[in-house]
């Protein structure tokens, strides 16, 4: 009896290891949990974690260039004026099946290296998008759109609408 009882009791959702253990099909095949189906990643996920991920390094001051700033300054005062929210400005992402290429747009504090703050921005966003999404970054291209001077104040029009 207790044959029985083992062929009708269901599989465990893991092996010993704590993995899930692969389930058979109506015609005995495994098939591996991964297989059952689709997950698709918006552009707008991966901008939102590139932008965080750029914004963590020490030495970028801003994303974007002057005009999209500006512009997003208004936008984001402007009740229900949607766009672009703020994480993700100066980030543009094009997602396909298993890769992304970034753009990125920063601006940096004067003083320091421009080319180790980019290879900095690089790694942390190439880590950051690979981790959270497995998709493969195939390139992250930075253009650094300005520097922004110790004594400089913040542009007009974001000070004024603060």
């Amino acid at each position: 009896m207790t044959e029985t009882g083992e062929r009708n009791r269901p599989q465990s959702a893991g092996n010993e290891s704590g993995e899930p253990s692969p389930r058979r099909t109506s015609i005995g095949k495994r098939v591996e949990a991964g297989v059952r189906g689709r997950t698709t990643i918006a552009d707008g996920v991966v901008e939102k974690i590139a932008g965080l991920a750029a914004r963590d390094v020490v030495g970028v001051h801003a994303m974007g260039s002057g005009i999209s700033r500006t512009f997003g300054a208004v936008r984001d005062r402007v009740p229900g004026g949607g766009g672009r929210s703020s994480v993700t400005r100066g980030v543009k992402a094009e997602v396909g099946e298993v890769q992304t290429a970034l753009d990125l747009e920063i601006v940096v504090d004067y003083g320091v290296a421009i080319s180790d703050v980019a290879r900095d921005v690089r790694e942390n966003v190439v880590a950051a998008v690979e981790r959270m999404t497995g998709l493969e970054v195939v390139e992250v291209n930075i253009a650094v759109t300005d520097v922004k001077l110790p004594d400089e104040e913040e542009d007009e029009s974001e000070q004024r609408l603060q």
